[in-house]
């Protein structure tokens, strides 16, 4: 299925990969749990494979059809895997929806299992060799290619049943209101399965991640449902008018192009290291609130809030660790902050906070809680000169903050009390807050 992406589904905590030797593939460097997994999916894949093998003869007519399938699903690929390499950097530890769906569901409706399994390898091959030029990690792959595996037997058993126990092609058996129910089917089972096996690894190899990170967005699943159902049409036209198979094929491509146009939009907004918002797009919505404040005669609070001692943690682990910390704060200021509140990073160690609504007294207590919820941190991080991992905990915040309309009545100015507020803080001995 397109969404399992193998640096997603299994972003790993892993060394580069380093020739050869079996004995040091990245693959035995993941826990036991995930590795035993990962081995059971794999299995199950073959197995199933093998099952399914003789089920339906691999006719000249499969053979052809086949074929075509293989041409056009490269040439989408190929024209899209500059897009795809972008829109996958992206999605890291999230399941990444893409369209590889659209040939591999067409494939199910066509052919016999073994085919519908090369145009599967066929698929993740050009991935891994191409998108990510032969950076990825070959586990990776294959875990995610037997997720599909299974996706496809579990929705040919659909199809199957809900032919009255016809095998494949299709096409020519489905009709009616009844068809179209089979064919649903078989799309939400093809989805789930995949989409349950992928985000269980996800949450598997990355315990300190949120759990609705794992899930994805909602949207992006209509990515899947339209995958699918194009496979339907690409089948439908193959079994009556192949000729039209290039003009089937710009539909894929104008859907890459707009899927690409949400994440860069997001990109564009959004700050690299901790995945909050940048400085400038804080401002513009900053900006706004207080627009809105005026007019309905509201309150909007502001935060500064700065990790104390941060230096001391880049000079002793490193600035990758550094990163790593930035990170975990990022999301314990989230965590302690209501849903329509806006946090972002203000700059090296500092972050805003944006509370609309909120007044003095319900401001210093966000506060509160976030200056709490990062005395809470823990990091793992790497020891630097040594082969093991140490934690970094005990972590302080100062904080400053200000109030719209007590402290100030525009954005500039709420900052600069914010931070005097801030500074402040720091002088009477830090890990406190003030307001401005």
């Amino acid at each position: 299925m397109g969404f399992s992406r193998a640096r997603a589904a299994l972003p790993s905590k892993v060394r580069p990969p380093s020739g050869l030797d079996p004995r040091r593939w990245p693959l035995w460097s993941l826990t036991r749990p995930v590795l035993c997994y990962l081995f059971v999916v794999e299995i199950a894949a073959v197995a199933t494979l093998g099952v399914t093998a003789t089920l339906t003869p691999i006719t000249p007519r499969a053979l052809a059809w086949c074929g075509l399938l293989l041409v056009a699903e490269l040439a989408h690929l190929e024209a899209a895997r500059g897009i795809e390499r972008i829109r996958e950097l992206g999605a890291d530890g999230s399941p990444h929806m893409h369209l590889q769906s659209i040939w591999i569901f067409a494939a199910l409706l066509l052919l016999p299992p073994p085919l519908v399994a090369v145009v599967i390898a066929v698929s993740y091959a050009h991935s891994w060799v191409r998108v990510y030029r032969r950076r990825s990690v070959l586990h990776r792959k294959v875990f995610s290619a037997a997720t599909v595996v299974l996706a496809c037997a579990a929705a040919g058993g659909v199809l199957y049943s809900g032919t009255s126990g016809h095998f494949a092609p299709y096409p020519p058996l489905i009709d009616g209101f009844g068809g179209m129910i089979t064919l649903l089917l078989a799309g939400i089972v093809y989805f789930a399965v995949n989409y349950a096996m992928v985000v269980l690894m996800i949450i598997a190899t990355n315990p300190a991640n949120p759990g609705r990170r794992a899930l994805g967005n909602l949207s992006d699943v209509l990515v899947i449902g339209g995958a699918v159902g194009l496979g339907c049409g690409i089948a439908l036209v193959m079994t009556v008018r192949p000729w039209l198979l290039p003009v089937m094929m710009l539909t894929p491509l104008a859907l890459q192009l707009g899927l690409l146009l949400p994440q860069l939009q997001a990109a564009s907004r959004t700050d690299s290291k901790t995945g909050l918002v940048d400085v400038s797009f804080w401002h513009e919505v900053g900006q706004r609130e207080l627009v809105r404040a005026r007019r309905l005669t509201s309150t909007v609070g502001v935060l500064i809030v700065d990790l104390d001692h941060f230096k001391r943690i880049n000079d002793r682990y490193g600035h990758l660790a550094g990163d790593e910390v930035l990170r975990a704060t990022a999301t314990a200021i989230r965590d302690q902050v209501r849903s329509h509140d806006f946090v972002g990073r203000y700059g090296g160690e500092e972050f805003a906070v944006l509370l609309p609504g909120a007044g003095g007294k319900e401001t210093l207590a966000v506060a509160e809680r976030i200056r709490a919820g990062i005395a809470a941190v823990t990091v793992e991080v790497p020891d630097i000169g040594a082969a093991s991992m140490s934690t970094v905990s005990g972590l302080s915040a100062s904080i400053g903050a200000a109030v719209y309309p007590d402290n100030a009545e525009e954005l500039t100015d709420l900052l600069m009390a914010a931070d005097t507020g801030l500074y402040a803080a720091k002088n009477s001995g830090r890990d406190r807050v003030v307001l401005g």
